[in-house]
């Protein structure tokens, strides 16, 4: 009897074991995953399910703050009589691939609607200016960009 107590207990020992270690290898993989994201903590998520393409004339641009010593690009842009507001990518990347934008600029753009707090922002992921094709994120919606440097 001692001995089949003694097979009964060391199984459920080593599935104990093996679950404990399976919970801690998950919890340091979503811990890792959201360091990653930390570099970006101000923008808000790209959701594919939320793509969208939208065109239309460069209204505005401006420069936000975007975390500690980082700018984001913003476009605000005219499609008929909405405004419709698109982050386009961290003001250091601009600078690095040399691409510039001006009142008046003819643009398509697809990207992830998303809800800020002033109201909806579309996150760039291609933008389309004259002849160009700018790439802003891959197909997954993951910046092309370094989200620690912004470069």
């Amino acid at each position: 009897m001692l001995l089949e107590l003694k097979n009964i207990i060391q199984p459920r020992r080593a599935t104990q074991v093996f679950s404990a270690l399976f919970l801690l290898l998950s919890a340091t993989t979503g811990i890792s995953q959201k360091a990653q994201d930390s570099g970006n903590s101000d923008l808000p998520g790209y959701d594919t399910h939320t793509e969208m393409k939208t065109k239309g004339v460069v209204d505005e641009i401006n420069v936000l703050p975007l975390g500690t010593k980082k700018e984001l690009t913003e476009l605000i842009i005219k499609n008929g009589s909405d405004k419709v507001h698109i982050y386009v990518c961290p003001k250091t990347f601009q600078e690095e691939i040399g691409i510039s934008f001006s009142k008046g600029d003819e643009i398509a753009v697809t990207g992830s609607k998303v809800k800020r707090e002033a109201g909806d922002v579309i996150l760039a992921r291609e933008l389309i200016k004259g002849t160009d094709t700018l790439v802003f994120r891959d197909d997954k919606g993951a910046p092309v960009w370094n989200s620690r440097t912004g470069k």
